[in-house]
């Protein structure tokens, strides 16, 4: 898959995480009085959001692939994390044992990579 390809495919996952925030955002605030849903709400809003933002960055980079790798690993950590949280508080069971500490650690380093993409990005821009 070429990187304009992957870069259109994580801006439409991006997309639909930031409207299933604006959507768990609104049953949070509507039906279920729970702390939880909210952070995880805000979670696939600002993720799906970043991960626009470096697809997006990807096609003005030297090395686009660090970007690309960082939103694509962000999608699916941000899933697995407001997934479990939701499954938990909508479902009363999770995903899978684990799935939200993995799901936000990925994060973590999902964030790592992008700074790494950037600053190589910088070096070899100039």
């Amino acid at each position: 898959m070429s990187g304009g390809v992957w870069a259109y495919w994580n801006i439409g996952i991006a997309g639909l995480l930031g409207a299933a925030g604006v959507a768990l955002a609104a049953v949070a605030a509507h039906r279920v009085a729970e702390p939880s849903l909210t952070t995880a709400a805000l979670f696939l809003i600002l993720h799906g959001a970043a991960a626009l933002a470096l697809s997006a960055l990807a096609g003005n980079a030297t090395w686009p692939t660090g970007f690309l790798v960082a939103g694509s690993l962000m999608l699916f950590a941000v899933s697995l994390f407001s997934g479990d949280v939701a499954a938990r508080v909508l479902l009363g069971d999770r995903l899978f044992p684990m799935a939200a500490p993995i799901g936000g650690s990925l994060l973590i380093i999902s964030w790592l990579v992008a700074s790494l993409s950037g600053v190589i990005t910088a070096f070899k821009s100039g």
